[in-house]
């Protein structure tokens, strides 16, 4: 027997010898309530998508999935936490495209890299904005939008919940689409934004569809485009702003499970698999679609790929528009 046989075989011993206990760990993983780390205040879109799956994740896994809410600080509070948190499984960190694909471009010195620090667990659910407008701006669609915002450029104004919200970078890829100049008013919230979008003094408003949905069936704004690549089944007379008359326009929040970097990896594809299960639930489909949402299928092999490339984009989308957080 060589000297390089006998290597291999010590080596590959080796391998299986340290695979073991990570597959044991793996198969009676959760053996303890998990925390899923939420960084934004209870109530929100990430705080209601977290409770969902966490819940169906208790029903199926047979232990606790906790909600423990740290917001603060743009998402980075709660996501830095679970970056130096223990990677055994049982702190996962509740993700949205601003704080794994948006911060990045935000924050000269952000105290976390979402892809060094973080290892995909499982994308959970893609929320589409409305566009909508004030009842009187001589707008009914997309294409008499962009057509009046070249007309009078900059002297029209938009409304968002504030600086580097999905609400103002949603708007400004469309600016850069269309070659439109808008001028940014941002709110401390929704609510206080969507006054000004009824009485007309801010009359366009890019919104998450589970918010903007209600008010647009009322009468208080009109509707005249959704931002995903489908229309809604919610609002299916809403087209699309890619069919609409702006090819390749797509936005939407999206959410998703990490857990710190090096975590064994039998734990994460045991639970992206349970997530995957949790999400074909059809009483889990349809809460996500009452909240305007569709649930996730991406693979899990995907999402880092994904991730990198909407660093990328909304690098180069904050960069153009000139972003700046407080």
């Amino acid at each position: 027997m060589s000297v390089q046989f006998r290597a291999s075989v010590a080596m590959a011993t080796l391998a299986v010898t340290l695979a073991v206990p990570q597959i044991a760990s793996a198969q009676s993983y959760p053996s303890r309530p998990v925390t899923i780390v939420v960084p934004t205040t209870a109530g929100g879109g990430t705080d209601i998508i977290a409770r969902l799956i966490g819940d169906q994740l208790s029903k199926q896994l047979g232990q606790a999935f906790v909600i423990e809410n740290k917001p603060g600080a743009g998402l980075v509070v709660g996501t830095a936490a679970v970056a130096k948190a223990a990677p055994d499984g049982y702190t996962l960190l509740a993700g949205l495209n601003g704080s794994m694909a948006v911060n990045p471009s935000l924050f000269a010195n952000l105290s976390y890299d979402p892809v060094k620090d973080f290892t995909p667990v499982a994308m959970l659910a893609d929320y589409p904005f409305l566009v909508v407008v004030n009842n009187d701006l001589p707008a009914k669609s997309i294409k008499e939008l962009v057509a009046l915002g070249k007309s009078k450029p900059g002297e029209i104004n938009y409304a968002s919940g504030g600086n580097g919200t999905g609400q103002q970078l949603s708007m400004e890829l469309f600016k850069t689409m269309t070659g439109t100049n808008f001028t940014h008013v941002p709110y401390r919230g929704a609510q206080p934004a969507y006054i000004d979008v009824i009485s007309g003094r801010v009359p366009i408003f890019f919104d998450n569809m589970s918010g903007a949905m209600s008010l647009a069936k009322a009468g208080k704004v009109r509707a005249i485009a959704i931002t995903s690549s489908k229309r809604s089944a919610l609002m299916p007379e809403v087209p699309t702003v890619a069919e609409a008359g702006v090819p390749g326009y797509e936005y939407h929040t999206w959410f998703g499970l990490w857990a710190p970097k090096n975590t064994p990896k039998p734990i994460v594809e045991r639970l992206n698999a349970e997530v995957r299960k949790a999400l074909a639930d059809p009483a889990v489909i349809a809460k996500v679609v009452a909240t305007a949402g569709e649930a996730s299928n991406m693979p899990l092999a995907d999402i880092e790929p994904f991730v990198k490339a909407e660093i990328e984009k909304w690098a180069d989308v904050v960069k153009r528009a000139g972003v700046k957080v407080n």
